[in-house]
């Protein structure tokens, strides 16, 4: 039985994967923009006419070059018209799970005929910012998410507010689940998964069974990128071996395709993400099934990596310049070390390795390419751990890296966090004036 203070830190940690691995259809940001939109729409009655949009920057950038699922189209633009059109503002992050091709065709005549307006919020200093704005004949109403992907503070009709969201209140001197965990640290992550009850922590492999028949689908068709099919060709022609490595890397490459290019299959998100779920989840899942582990293995080396994720992902913005597949796949090479029966030094370790080998690369933006970005991760984890199982690690006079592990996270937050967003800033400046 648990000392009451580490049962309620147990409880903490338990919330918060529940709160932060769930399913999402779709690239979170649109959708984000889609459950505004819908959640506009049910307070009209009519056919909708027209929707004007304000997003943050970051969301602009992780919106423009994305597929919609079951639409074949990319952008916002598409995400707002459906979402008013089909959306359940009751799904969350699976708003659009439920949209036909009736509704769909709808959505894309009012693209059609000039209906839909995204433009940027300037200035704004939230990193995920939506003001949504749907009219049906002369009504209009007006949702704000601010925040997190799913986070709506006001509702407005006619101007008039319907709904505003009060502060939470602060519950004495006890944290927030989310603030318990950014305040704890590896050493309790890995002791908790240690000892909890494994009946208490088994909904994580919902995780499992979601991302697997993602990258079933993605492997099943050419979607986005189609790096998983493309990797797994080399295998089956003898160009790449058949081992442990390129199986995480094709399976979870496949999930981050078929997610990017618009499957309508849903993804296990970590920290609001679907490709940190997928790469948080996939090559543990691998791992697990190469290595014959047991279901209980499994359970806790999940719930390690997706709360590793967490915990890394805590010290960062929800949006920023780094790419957070780079994190998530932090927790993979702990679930991964976890199943090796490695220790809690190797996990440190291995972390330290990818922190002193993948920190910086980029998010610019939510697309096809963002599979790329997960087999590096992916394949970086990999490295880290085979390095860390044999007791080999970065050095402490290299770069941002120091002996204490939690030194070299705050290290790279500190990165992304505060530097990074002037990189942020230029990649949306790039962004907005390329030509295609």
């Amino acid at each position: 039985m648990p000392h009451r203070e580490t049962r309620v830190k147990w409880n903490a940690f338990i919330t918060v994967l529940r709160q932060e691995v769930k399913p999402a259809l779709g690239c979170t940001e649109p959708v984000s923009v889609a459950l505004a939109c819908a959640v506009a729409a049910q307070q009209l009655s009519g056919a909708i006419v027209r929707i004007e949009a304000s997003v943050s920057p970051n969301l602009m950038k992780n919106g423009m070059g994305v597929t919609v699922p079951g639409t074949d189209m990319l952008g916002l633009p598409i995400a707002a018209a459906l979402g008013a059109i089909a959306g359940d503002p009751q799904a969350n992050l699976e708003v659009l799970k439920s949209a036909s091709q009736r509704q769909i065709a709808a959505a894309k005549a009012l693209l059609t005929v000039g209906a839909v307006r995204i433009v940027l919020q300037e200035p704004c200093e939230e990193a995920l910012y939506v003001r949504a704005r749907v009219y049906a004949g002369d009504q209009h109403a007006t949702v704000t998410i601010i925040g997190d992907h799913t986070n709506v503070v006001s509702i407005e009709k006619m101007g008039q507010p319907v709904f505003v969201k009060t502060a939470e209140p602060a519950g004495g001197d006890r944290p927030q689940p989310l603030a318990q965990v950014a305040g704890s640290s590896l050493r309790q992550l890995f002791d908790f998964i240690r000892d909890v009850p494994c009946e208490e922590i088994d909904f994580i492999l919902a995780a499992a069974q979601m991302n697997n028949a993602l990258s079933k689908r993605g492997l099943a068709k050419e979607w986005g990128l189609h790096i998983g099919p493309t990797l797994k060709r080399q295998v089956d022609k003898g160009l790449a071996a058949d081992d442990i490595f390129n199986e995480i890397l094709y399976r979870t490459s496949a999930a981050s395709d078929a997610r990017m290019g618009g499957a309508t299959l849903p993804a296990m998100t970590n920290s609001g993400s679907g490709n940190q779920g997928i790469t948080a989840t996939l090559p543990v899942v691998v791992a697990a099934e190469r290595l014959g582990a047991s279901r209980q293995q499994l359970t806790r080396a999940l719930a390690l990596s997706h709360l590793v994720a967490i915990y890394i992902h805590s010290k960062l913005p929800r949006l920023s310049a780094l790419c957070a597949t780079t994190t998530a796949a932090m927790g993979a090479a702990a679930g991964i070390i976890w199943l090796m029966e490695g220790s809690y030094d190797n996990i440190a370790m291995a972390v330290n390795n990818m922190i002193g080998d993948i920190s910086g690369m980029i998010c610019d933006g939510a697309s096809s390419s963002c599979s790329m970005k997960v087999s590096t991760s992916v394949s970086c984890a990999w490295k880290a751990t085979l390095l860390a199982l044999d007791n080999s690690v970065v050095s402490a006079s290299d770069g941002i890296v120091e002996r204490d592990v939690e030194n070299s996270i705050r290290n790279l937050c500190a990165l992304a966090a505060q530097a990074m967003q002037h990189t942020d800033r230029q990649i949306i400046t790039i962004m907005a004036h390329k030509h295609y």
